[in-house]
């Protein structure tokens, strides 16, 4: 075979990856955009209140990524070795994982609520909406961490096509039942914000319970076992650990931004800053989710092939794909910056925030190539089971990128967006990059639990 025919089919084997993972990923952050969007018209305070229950519920939820990588890995090696039974048994064990860490985060969310809504310090007008929707929104926990760990059981078997189906009907259905709940129809005036969170958690159910179905007819289908194996959910709760480390030093990064931005407002004149900052980070997250279908590429791809002993052609794909993951960062880069004067009044009626959100969106745009390469190492990394070294080089990440947000954030929003958008990520893409030129990341092999 030719090296223009292996790159050519390499290209394709991305994409056939990444372009359905790309669309289920945009779909994924329209949960929030969809509140977003539609709580913003019940004005600027109860919108405020909304980005800091979205932070907090995002940074509870995305410290359990682990369920969606740690399953594509594994399976994704398993497949890659040959045992497709084993592959899905495996997956079992991180669905059963998902409903057991999901019922203790219900629990201790819904308890927490105030007090984790109080460590903003904002005013009483946008705390109170904030713990309103903050503590419905837990409710929906199990359903979501269900939805990670069958997504991260598919994309193990190469499939990105029926979350992408999964995640578009569940947003159809999270949109629908938002703009009914919130404001009402035929007389009836609606919940408010509390509408938000109820349409969002009956949304996820019905997602979830979609895709463990997939996953449950495939497992049966090949003769793996579905009951709980507790050698098995402890293995995979092991393996875990170093995603979680990982996963809690870059969601601490985002809360300290958030911190930043409330430590940067005026007494008592927070609620400008906070929205505008909501509405920056929610399109961060849409366009991050975005890149990141490169990410899950790299995450099946590597995987299947160090799974089958393929060191050389997993170093060629990382390669490829990071070129591809810079030439997508500078096409959303461009896109943010062209529509950053427009997109504020999709959301929210108030000049103020519209003034203050432009800028913002601008810095925003300039970090995009950067997160983009960023994206696909960290995907290539945890595809390649490294573990260990991305959860020491998030944390030294965490402890450079700290007292840079906070030292700025007295300049003002912008400030600490210059600081997320290229301090946070250029620091990253340094720990990242040197780590991909090596060779220690390369073990071969599958690694699985239970075998049936």
């Amino acid at each position: 075979m030719t090296t223009t025919r292996r790159l050519r089919e390499g290209d394709r084997e991305i994409l056939r990856l990444a372009v359905p993972a790309f669309l289920a990923l945009v779909a994924e952050p329209l949960f929030l955009l969809a509140d977003a969007a539609v709580v913003g018209r019940l004005g600027t305070t109860p919108l405020a209140g909304l980005g800091i229950a979205a932070v907090v519920l995002q940074t509870a939820i995305g410290l359990c990524v682990f369920l969606a990588y740690g399953t594509t890995v594994g399976v994704a090696r398993a497949l890659g070795a040959g045992d497709r039974r084993a592959a899905l048994a495996q997956g079992a064990d991180g669905l059963w994982l998902a409903v057991l860490i999901g019922a203790v985060a219900t629990v201790v969310g819904v308890a927490a609520t105030g007090p984790l809504v109080g460590l903003f310090g904002a005013s009483a007008e946008v705390a109170a909406p904030a713990e309103t929707y903050l503590r419905l929104a837990f409710l929906g926990t199990v359903p979501l961490l269900l939805m990670l760990a069958a997504t991260g059981v598919l994309r193990g078997l190469q499939d990105t096509r029926t979350p992408l189906v999964v995640a578009v009907a569940g947003n159809a259905v999270n949109v629908v039942l938002n703009v009914v709940l919130v404001h009402g129809v035929a007389g009836w005036s609606g919940l408010g914000i509390a509408g938000s969170a109820i349409g969002s958690v009956l949304a996820q159910v019905a997602s979830a319970a979609a895709l463990v179905w997939v996953v449950v007819r495939g497992a049966r289908r090949e003769g793996a076992s579905l009951r709980p194996d507790l050698p098995g959910i402890r293995g995979a709760a092991r393996a875990a650990v170093p995603l979680l480390v990982r996963t809690l030093t870059l969601r601490a990064a985002f809360l300290v931004t958030t911190y930043a931005v409330v430590l940067g407002a005026a007494p008592g004149d927070d609620a400008v800053g906070l929205a505008a900052h909501q509405l920056a980070i929610t399109l961060w997250g849409f366009l991050a989710f975005a890149l990141d279908a490169l990410a899950i590429a790299a995450q099946a791809i590597t995987g299947r092939q160090l799974g089958a002993g393929l060191v050389e052609e997993a170093r060629a794909s990382t390669a490829r794909m990071v070129r591809w993951g810079l030439g997508s960062g500078v096409v959303t880069g461009v896109g943010l910056a062209a529509l950053s004067p427009v997109l504020g009044g999709l959301f929210v009626d108030d000049p103020a925030v519209h003034a203050a959100l432009v800028p913002v969106l601008l810095v925003a745009a300039l970090g995009q190539p950067l997160a983009g390469v960023v994206f696909v190492l960290d995907g290539v990394l945890i595809g390649a089971g490294d573990g260990r070294y991305l959860a020491w080089g998030s944390s030294l990440t965490l402890a450079a990128y700290a007292p840079v947000v906070l030292l700025v954030a007295d300049a003002g929003l912008v400030a600490v967006w210059v600081s997320l958008a290229l301090v946070f990520m250029g620091l990253r893409g340094v720990v990242l990059g040197h780590r991909a030129r090596g060779r220690a990341w390369l073990v071969t092999g599958a690694r699985t639990g239970r075998l049936s």
